[in-house]
């Protein structure tokens, strides 16, 4: 078995909306049904008893090793820990090749799951070994360093609960929640509007007490010192016992507690020197240690610390009785459990002897041994959730303090016997604020219940009932994508909206390019949801970044398919028929978020069979506004797009908004039948994005279809009384569309310069030319820049074989080099004549175009 062509489908794809991996397995005769392979499930099932049962891919089908790598790729990932369902094995038109696809939640180890599958079906095949639980481990470990630590996550959890997108920026714990405009982003427990300067207050304890103090909240004294001496002056100046830490640390890192004696303080302040130059002193404070969660303007949860500790039972040494505890399940060595192991250190050791103790000792029954002077978590504290405990003077201070401060999430320490009575009865008082707070303890407290605090957050950015998207507009089929794309955009932009396109020539941000080449991808797609200027995006959606990382959305509010055509690069990547094609190209149908739209064209029959998919509405759009799908669709009081006596007609039920076409440049008057398709579909879509019809007949009247607003799209341009029309249509659909264009304007001779894409199958390329052999007189041939696989001239020739038996043409000439040939065809030109140029390098043909028509 062979796997090949490994890659992460990171958005909704063919297959189904789940991230997935996907791999090409090739497999043996042998492999292809693995019942006949002696003993291999046997085998197979005593390296791993826990695999899901084999399955058929029809009734009576064998079973190939393809379907167990799929199966056993699954199963490890689940047996991991990991979130995954899905999975799926298809047969490819070529023997023995299949395609396997198989959900991740985290890409990377999705992808080593895969690897390890295909090392199990080895060992299971050669009947050698297989380490199933160094491969779990693998696995595990992996996905705890990659996915999102529990506080993140939480906060993720909750926007997805909401339907707000998320994505993460780095491999860390920057998240984007939203798109465009309406995006907001956090880092870890910190949301963007906390200020750079509220964080370094935080981080400054000595700054953040005065702070404190000024404001009314009770904090301990103290003060920095500058050495141990000094720092015993200071313990003796604020009343012993004190407290020593570092000025700006966290997690309780070098904090020593309860400090009676000089030896004490000096054996803490060189604790506290490893972490930080600047060592603090301050009174210290007996009671209990709270964390206090302010969010906003609300205390939104609360939770007593306790220090690691171990009950003596007369028999096991505290080391043992450490190891005991550790045993507990809710305890790992990371973040991702409720608890984290007991560390056995320095700390540790110095902890015991202020006990007298020393690891090895044997504490009486019942007697408190104490790991730690400080309660964190992270280092083997436990956490008690006494939210519905706190006392309203409490919070009020605890709210005070993070206001002060600047945080809008806030953990808040306090030091107090109980939060059921105001701080100032007890003596107690706030010893430190924390920007970015952990939100373990809140979440999955040692005992108590856990409290929403990812709800609360992402209710702190986000209102009520706002999702953070903003419209997004998906554009697929054979031919019209890129100028439906950029009529859509000039649309939403007449409406006021600032907004992002993708397509084939590139990127562009409110009409100004800022990437060029073909942008039809994913990854396009996804940097302008990143832009922060965009209020709403348009993306040409083309089949092969489908096919290769899927889409770059969840959801898009409208999807519009033109047309799906045979010659659109069938026979790539096994898509092989129309029908393939329709299934790859309705996946932004199948998209359409609740109480969106599909534009479908009703001409097509195989897209408006695409409307069963859709979880939204539909806007069917052709000219015969008595097309029975037409009829039928406005019968039923939805909305319908057509043309009626030169008029372009938007209707649902008895409402019609009507745009004469004689005002739509790009249409010439409404003779350009492919051009008044794309209005349609444009129009349908700027009307389910919700832009006033003002806004609509005002941005068609101003998309005029130039080379600089829609370059390669049916340019026009006048030359020496010729008529010269620049296009980027390269399929036979295109060419037909262009064809009948071309025949409704008036010319003596007509001539056509054509080149044709390698990565097309062989009829395609000769019917282009069939169909331009009975409409053109002259066809001039040329190779263009690049072949797609193709050898030299193998394209040119197809194209000439096209043209045996040409009705019409005459004259037929090979030229070297696109540039050659438009500069061939425009001195053959003569006044009254028509040449249409099959353009390859679009901008780059089209300003030297531009350059010879300028000249004269």
């Amino acid at each position: 078995m062979e796997v090949s062509r490994v890659r992460a489908l990171r958005g909704p794809n063919l297959w189904s909306h789940h991230t997935s991996v996907e791999a090409v397995v090739a497999c043996t005769s042998a492999e292809q049904d693995v019942g006949a392979l002696p003993g291999f499930e046997d085998r197979l099932r005593a390296l791993f008893p826990e695999m899901s049962p084999l399955q058929t891919l029809g009734h009576h089908d064998p079973i190939a090793m393809a379907q167990v790598l799929e199966l056993a790729a699954l199963s490890l990932q689940a047996q991991a820990g990991c979130p995954v369902t899905f999975s799926r094995t298809t047969a490819t038109p070529e023997e023995g090749i299949f395609q396997v696809v198989v959900e991740y939640s985290e890409e990377v180890v999705g992808r080593l799951a895969m690897d390890l599958a295909a090392q199990l079906c080895a060992a299971a095949a050669a009947d050698t070994p297989f380490d199933l639980g160094a491969a779990l481990t693998q696995l595990r470990d992996l996905d705890e360093d990659v996915r999102l630590g529990p506080s993140t996550g939480a906060i993720v959890q909750a926007a997805v609960a909401r339907n707000i997108p998320f994505r993460r920026l780095t491999d860390g714990s920057l998240v984007m929640f939203g798109w465009g405009s309406r995006q907001r982003k956090i880092q870890a427990a910190e949301i963007d509007s906390t200020g750079a300067i509220a964080e370094s207050i935080a981080q400054d304890k000595e700054l953040t007490k005065k702070l404190l103090h000024a404001a009314g909240v009770p904090v301990p004294l103290g003060r920095v010192a500058a050495n141990p001496d000094d720092a015993w002056a200071a313990a003796l100046e604020i009343g012993l016992p004190v407290v020593i830490k570092p000025k700006d640390g966290n997690q309780g890192k070098g904090v020593t507690v309860n400090v009676t004696t000089r030896e004490q303080l000096v054996a803490g302040y060189h604790a506290a020197a490893e972490f930080r130059d600047d060592i603090l002193v301050e009174r210290y404070l007996p009671g209990h240690d709270f964390r206090l969660l302010v969010i906003g303007n609300k205390l939104i949860a609360a939770a007593r610390r306790d220090p690691p500790i171990v009950v003596g039972d007369g028999k096991h040494t505290v080391r043992e009785l450490v190891d005991q505890v550790n045993l507990d399940p809710r305890r790992g060595n990371g973040h991702s459990t409720s608890l984290t192991k007991i560390r056995f250190d320095d700390i540790a050791l110095a902890s015991l002897a202020k006990q007298g103790l020393v690891a090895e000792s044997v504490a009486a029954k019942g007697q408190r041994v104490i790991l730690r002077n400080n309660a964190n978590l992270s280092t083997g504290g436990a956490a008690s959730d006494v939210t519905d405990d706190v006392h309203p003077e409490v919070a009020a201070r605890a709210i005070a303090a993070a206001h002060m401060v600047g945080l809008d999430i806030c953990g808040v320490d306090l030091v107090c016997d109980s939060v059921l009575k105001p701080i100032e009865e007890q003596n107690g008082g706030i010893v430190e604020v924390n920007a970015a707070p952990g939100l373990r303890m809140h979440l999955s407290p040692s005992f108590g219940k856990g409290r929403p605090v990812g709800e609360a957050i992402i209710s702190s950015m986000f209102a009520d009932g706002d999702d953070g998207r903003i419209p997004v507009v998906a554009v697929t089929g054979t031919n019209g994508k890129t100028t439906t794309v950029r009529l859509i955009a000039h649309l939403l932009t007449a409406g006021g909206l600032r907004t992002g396109m993708t397509n084939t020539d590139g990127v562009y941000i409110e009409g100004r390019r800022i990437d060029s080449g073909d942008c039809s991808g994913p990854r396009s797609a996804r940097n302008v949801l990143l832009h922060p200027d965009v209020d709403a995006a348009v993306f040409e959606t083309a089949r092969g970044g489908m096919l290769r990382e899927g889409l770059a959305f969840d959801r898009c509010q409208v999807a519009v398919v033109t047309n799906i055509g045979a010659g659109d690069h069938l026979g790539l990547n096994y898509i092989t028929t129309v029908e393939d094609l329709a299934v790859l190209k309705r996946v932004i149908v199948q998209n359409v978020a609740n109480g969106g739209v599909a534009v479908l064209n009703a001409n097509d029959p195989v897209v408006v069979g695409m409307a069963d998919n859709c979880r939204g509405t539909v806007t069917f759009f052709t000219a015969d506004s008595g097309h029975p799908v037409m009829s039928t669709h406005r019968a039923q009081g939805q909305r319908v797009v057509y043309v009626d006596g030169g008029m372009l007609v938007a209707a649902q039920g008895k409402v019609e908004h009507r745009i004469a076409l004689a005002e739509v440049p790009i249409t010439r008057g409404g003779s350009i039948g492919f051009q008044v398709d794309n209005v349609m579909a444009s129009v349908a879509a700027a009307w389910a994005v919700g832009t006033a019809w003002d806004d609509i007949r005002a941005g068609l009247k101003s998309f005029a279809n130039e080379s600089d607003n829609a370059p390669g799209r049916f340019n026009v341009f006048s030359y020496r009384g010729a008529t010269v029309i620049a296009d980027y249509g390269h399929n036979p659909d295109a060419i037909l569309a262009l064809v009948g264009a071309v025949e409704s304007m008036p010319a003596k001779r007509r001539m056509v310069v054509i080149s044709g894409a390698g990565d097309r199958r062989d009829e395609d390329i000769r019917q282009q030319t069939e169909i331009l052999g009975a409409a053109f007189d002259d066809v001039l041939l040329y190779q263009d820049q690049c072949q797609r696989g193709r050898a030299d001239g193998e394209v040119v020739a197809l194209l000439r074989q096209g043209l045996t038996g040409a009705v019409r043409t005459t004259h037929v000439a090979e030229i070297n080099g696109e540039f050659v040939a438009i500069d061939t065809a425009l001195a053959r030109l003569g006044e009254g004549d028509l040449c249409l140029i099959l353009i390859d390098q679009v901008d780059e043909a089209l300003a030297h175009i531009a350059s010879r028509i300028a000249q004269g």
